[in-house]
């Protein structure tokens, strides 16, 4: 039986961040009426953002190739459009006249935040209904943190959601071939170069297949693993593409590592997942900070910092810290080996975020721009919260100011990593590796390296830069306005005594307690 044109209730899953099946509210809900059809938009808004690389699109491109085959499966057609939101549901509002539009909520960038205003206002004006369901612990319109860890806690172990059935058939509309970069570079006018980057294989499938051998074995060194960029490559669960994509929920993910735990076979390895179960939860935490406070995606947390940087930019530090060619090796083969991959475990990336603040004095907008371009699991609730805190513009955090040379010594005692990432140094000897800046002439002759040559001399003075920006930033710090925003900050945005995972910080101020997060604790918000 067709339904009447009239009291037919049909639904638009409008596909964003979502990229799944599993446990899709969005889907879920489109089964209760009588025809649903579903639809990803590639806007050139997110084409043309600053933070937009063409690895992104790419990886999105390869999961929705497998969304659209697993949605026809089940009796959904999954459209793809090309244009701006509020043109593109308007026309398909035209041509399917759906009564009812399906959605998660985003907690995303300016441009996304902009677009989905736009879109409230043109359901209302169409009096269109327009559903946004959770799918992460981050609360919309939340008035205080207070409790924010038991209602996250409360959200993560509801049941998952579950497609029962297949669904209705749609009105059949045109479905076009899914665009290539180059087609879309065509489409929208906006240049989408090759990347050229090795990036990790997109789609739901593999986002459960990673969880599954993350939980059942290579877990197991993962607390003392992640700090390495050489263990951390197989010994982080590697989930962030899929959890900023949504091809993996935050709580199927919560779930799968709660039960990996009560039934792991020894006490190592749920220790080890323990480590990661809190690391899902500060991942939500940082998330609700760009959700309550938009505006700090372009502005200081604290905004006495204002001015600290942005007069002193030097653009020469700026692309050599870019391009891998500062001279200190530990942050150079970093930063190649994340242009080359599109992932650095967490640790690495405070590190060359510190190193860009701290010793180059570099303002985070910009460096945190080009680190956008590069994460493939770019995640913007994240990412600027973390630019800022690893910066020291939220005015409550501890000041991180890490050592390459350490950091090196510590995460690479062998050289693997530099080595592999930094050819140029191949036949430096060891002791020299961290600082090849230290061999003498004839050393440097003989390992085929001349500094300055063939590989760049340290750009600037790492000792001196260090104390400068210390002297500078805890200056500010001890004065009443700076002391002032810091409780402001706080009282907004820091976590409270409800349920995050201990620091193993002792009994301490709540703010005590939040400035004291190490690396460590929050080294799989990325991995």
């Amino acid at each position: 039986m067709i339904p009447n044109a009239l009291t037919a209730q049909r639904a638009l899953v409008w596909f964003k961040r979502d990229l799944r099946v599993q446990d899709h509210a969005a889907l879920v809900a489109a089964l209760a009426c009588d025809d649903a059809l579903a639809v990803f938009i590639i806007e050139p808004e997110w084409l043309q953002s600053p933070e937009c690389d063409a690895s992104h699109v790419d990886f999105c491109l390869a999961c929705l190739a497998e969304l659209r085959a697993a949605l026809a499966e089940r009796g959904l057609p999954l459209l793809l459009r090309v244009g701006s939101a509020v043109p593109v549901l308007a026309q398909l509002h035209h041509e399917f006249a759906f009564t009812q539009l399906l959605s998660h909520e985003e907690t995303g960038s300016g441009w996304s935040y902009q677009r989905d205003l736009g879109v409230a206002a043109w359901c209302r004006a169409a009096d269109l209904p327009w559903q946004e369901f959770t799918q992460t612990g981050v609360v919309r319109r939340l008035r205080s943190r207070a409790g924010w860890a038991q209602r996250w806690q409360a959200r993560m172990d509801a049941p998952l959601l579950r497609l029962d059935r297949g669904f209705k058939a749609a009105a059949p509309l045109a479905q076009p071939e899914l665009p290539s970069l180059t087609d879309l570079a065509k489409l929208t006018n906006v240049e989408l170069a090759p990347h050229g980057k090795t990036l990790q294989t997109a789609g739901e499938q593999v986002a459960h297949e990673l969880l599954n051998t993350f939980l059942q074995h290579r877990g197991y060194g993962y607390r003392k693993a992640l700090s390495s960029p050489l263990s951390a490559q197989d010994t982080c669960s590697r989930l962030s593409p899929h959890l900023a994509f949504g091809t993996l929920s935050m709580r199927s993910a919560h779930q799968a590592t709660e039960q990996a735990i009560r039934s792991a076979p020894d006490p190592a390895l749920a220790y080890a997942l323990r480590g990661f179960a809190g690391r899902l939860r500060w991942h939500c935490h940082f998330m609700q900070k760009l959700e309550d406070e938009p505006a700090i995606e372009f502005q200081n947390f604290a905004r006495v910092c204002d001015g600290l940087r942005e007069h002193d930019f030097n653009d020469a530090h700026f692309e050599a810290w870019c391009q891998g060619r500062t001279g200190f090796p530990m942050v150079d083969a970093c930063m190649r080996s994340l242009r080359a991959t599109g992932w650095l475990n967490f640790r690495m990336r405070a590190m060359m975020v510190s190193f860009a603040s701290y010793q180059l004095w570099l303002h985070w907008r910009p460096t945190g721009l080009f680190l956008a371009r590069q994460f493939l699991d770019f995640e913007p609730g994240i990412h600027w919260p973390q630019m800022q805190m690893q910066s020291g513009t939220t005015g409550i955090n501890t000041l991180r100011i890490y050592s390459p040379t350490k950091q090196a010594l510590d995460q690479d005692p062998q050289g693997v990593f530099i080595r592999r990432w930094l050819p140029e140094l191949s036949r430096v000897p060891l002791p020299y590796l961290a600082e090849p800046w230290t061999m003498d002439k004839a050393v440097q002759r003989q390992a085929a390296c001349v500094i300055g040559v063939d590989y760049p001399a340290p750009i600037v003075d790492a000792k001196a830069a260090m104390k400068a920006a210390k002297d500078r930033m805890y200056g500010l710090r001890q004065t009443e306005p700076a002391r002032e925003q810091a409780n402001q900050v706080q009282a907004r945005h820091g976590s409270r005594k409800s349920g995050l995972p201990s620091t193993g910080q002792g009994r301490k101020s709540s703010r005590e307690a939040h400035a004291a997060v190490p690396a460590s604790v929050q080294g799989e918000l990325f991995g």
